[in-house]
C-alpha cells in the first residue's frame, strides 16, 4: 500500500474519531442540561414540641418547673431531593440538647421507615435554655425526682415518634423548588471568655471594642417554588440562646427571629441552626425586651440578605458521615469518684454517686466518646459541616477559611455531648476548655488536648469525599 493511501485512511480515521468525540460530548451536554433542568425538590414539615406536662426546663443546673409560655416551641424539617433522586433531611429544633438516647432511636426508625441512612440526616438543636429536658441530657444537673424522670422519659419517647412522623411528612411534601444562598451580619454575639458580662453595658456605652474571636455572619438559604412562593428560609448564627433564664417556654432569640420572619412572609417556614456558638453569649441579657431585640436583629439581618443577589445552588448533593473517637485526658477512678461524692458542688456530687453505682455494678468506663461529623456538598456552591455538641467559634472560623465561600459550619448536631474546645481554648482552660466534663455526665473531667486534631482530620477526609 502506498504511503499516500495510508495517510488518507489515517486522516479519515482521525476525522471519525473527532466526530465521535464531538457527538458524545454533545450527548452528555444535553443529558447534563436535562438533569439540571429537573432541579431540586423540597419538602417542609413542622411540629409543636411544647410540653403538655410539667417537664422541667433544661439547663442552668437547677430545677425549673414551667409556669407558662411566651410562644410555642417547634421542630422543623427540610427535605431535599436532587436531580439524581438523592435525598437529605435537615431537622431544626428549639431543644436545649438532644442526647443519643433520643437521636439514635430516631435515626434507626427513619432508616427503617424511609430508607435514609445516617449520612442523609442532620438533627440540630438551637441549645435554647427555655426548652424542655430530654432523656439523659445533663442528667446530673437536676435534683433526683422519680416523678420527673418518668415525665422526661415519656416526653422523650413522644418526641422520637413526633420527629420520625415529621420527617415522613417532609418527604411526602417533596415538590419542585430552587435553592439560593447568601449571608448577612448581626453583632449581638459576644465572646464570653474574653469579656466580663458585668462590664459589657459600660463598654458598649463608651464605644470600647469588645475582644475575642466571634462569627457574626448570618448564613441564609432560601427555598422557592416555581410560582415564586418563598417556601422556607434556613438561617444560622453563632451564639448561645441564653438571653432568658426564667421558667416560661420560649425559643429565646432564635424563636423570636423565626416568628418575625414567618409573620413577615406568611406561609413561609423559618428554620434556625446554631452554627458554632459554644463560647458566645447574647450580651447584655436577662430580659424579654433584650431577647425580642436580638431576635429582631437576627430577623432583620436575614431580611437585608433577602434583598441582595442570591447565588443559586445547583441540584446535586453528596453526603458523608462518620463518628470519630474523642479521647478523654484521664478516665475517672473509684478514688476520684469517692472524693467527688463529698464535694459541696451538687452537680459533681450527683455525678460521682451515679458513676460509682455503675462501677459497683461491674461497668467499665470507655476511654473516649464517639463524636458525630457530617459533610454535605450541595452543588458546587454550598458545603454543610455538621458537628456534635457545643463547638466553640474557632471551628467555624477555621473551616470556613479553609473550604471557602458557601461553607456552613454547624455545631449542636445529632448529640449534646459537652463543650468541644479548640486547642487554643483547651490550653487556656476555663469553663469551655477545662475540667467540666462531669457536668455532661462523662466519665472524665477533661478532654485530651488533641481533640481538635481528631476532628480536623475527620472533617477534611469527609469534605474530600463529597468534593471528589
Amino acid at each position: 500500500m502506498s504511503d499516500s493511501r495510508q495517510d488518507c485512511r489515517n486522516g479519515r480515521s482521525a476525522i471519525l474519531e473527532r466526530s465521535l468525540v464531538i457527538l458524545f460530548a454533545a450527548f452528555f451536554l444535553i443529558a447534563s442540561r436535562s438533569v439540571d433542568a429537573a432541579g431540586w425538590k423540597a419538602g417542609v414539615a413542622k411540629a409543636v414540641i411544647t410540653p403538655e406536662k410539667s417537664v422541667w426546663l433544661a439547663g442552668y443546673g437547677s430545677k425549673r418547673a414551667p409556669d407558662g409560655k411566651l410562644h410555642d416551641l417547634w421542630m422543623k424539617a427540610l427535605a431535599l431531593e436532587d436531580s439524581h433522586g438523592r435525598k437529605i433531611v435537615l431537622i431544626t429544633s428549639d431543644f436545649q440538647g438532644v442526647p443519643k438516647v433520643m437521636s439514635d432511636p430516631a435515626f434507626d426508625q427513619i432508616q427503617k421507615k424511609f430508607g435514609l441512612k445516617r449520612d442523609q440526616i442532620i438533627l440540630t438543636f438551637s441549645h435554647n435554655h427555655c426548652g424542655p429536658r430530654l432523656g439523659d441530657d445533663l442528667i446530673d444537673y437536676y435534683p433526683i425526682d422519680p416523678d420527673q424522670v418518668k415525665l422526661v422519659n415519656e416526653y422523650t419517647e413522644q418526641m422520637i415518634t413526633r420527629l420520625v412522623a415529621m420527617v415522613g411528612e417532609s418527604l411526602a411534601n417533596l415538590a419542585p423548588a430552587s435553592l439560593q444562598q447568601s449571608e448577612g451580619i448581626t453583632t449581638f454575639a459576644v465572646n464570653r471568655r474574653n469579656n466580663r458580662e458585668a462590664d459589657i453595658p459600660e463598654l458598649l456605652a463608651k464605644g470600647t471594642p469588645l475582644v475575642g474571636p466571634v462569627d457574626h455572619t448570618v448564613p441564609v438559604l432560601t427555598v422557592t417554588r416555581p410560582d415564586g412562593k418563598l417556601e422556607a428560609i434556613l438561617f444560622g448564627y453563632a451564639c448561645h440562646p441564653t438571653t432568658l433564664s426564667f421558667t416560661k417556654w420560649c425559643g429565646d432569640y432564635p424563636g423570636f427571629a423565626q416568628l418575625e420572619l414567618e409573620q413577615t412572609h406568611p406561609g413561609t417556614t423559618a428554620m434556625f441552626v446554631n452554627t458554632c456558638g459554644g463560647d458566645q453569649n447574647p450580651l447584655p441579657r436577662r430580659t424579654v425586651d433584650l431577647c425580642q431585640k436580638y431576635g429582631h436583629m437576627l430577623a432583620d439581618a436575614v431580611e437585608q440578605t433577602l434583598k441582595k443577589d442570591f447565588r443559586p445552588v445547583s441540584p446535586t448533593v453528596r453526603t458523608a458521615f462518620e463518628t470519630v473517637e474523642l479521647p478523654y485526658l484521664k478516665v475517672v477512678s473509684r478514688e476520684d469518684l469517692a472524693t467527688a461524692m463529698q464535694d459541696n458542688h451538687p452537680i459533681r456530687a450527683r455525678w460521682a454517686g451515679r458513676l460509682m453505682k455503675q462501677l459497683d455494678a461491674g461497668e467499665k468506663f470507655p476511654a473516649s466518646y464517639p463524636y458525630p461529623i457530617h459533610a454535605w456538598q450541595l452543588g458546587q456552591e454550598m458545603l454543610v459541616i455538621g458537628m456534635g455538641a457545643e463547638t466553640v467559634v474557632d471551628y467555624a472560623l477555621k473551616f470556613k477559611g479553609e473550604f471557602g465561600a458557601g461553607t456552613w459550619v454547624c455545631g449542636y448536631a445529632d448529640d449534646m455531648i459537652a463543650y468541644i474546645p479548640s486547642r487554643r481554648v483547651w490550653e487556656e482552660g476555663g469553663y469551655e476548655g477545662g475540667s467540666n466534663l462531669f457536668e455532661y455526665g462523662r466519665p472524665a473531667f477533661r478532654w485530651n488536648g488533641d481533640i481538635e486534631d481528631h476532628i480536623t482530620t475527620s472533617v477534611r477526609k469527609l469534605v474530600k469525599q463529597v468534593r471528589n
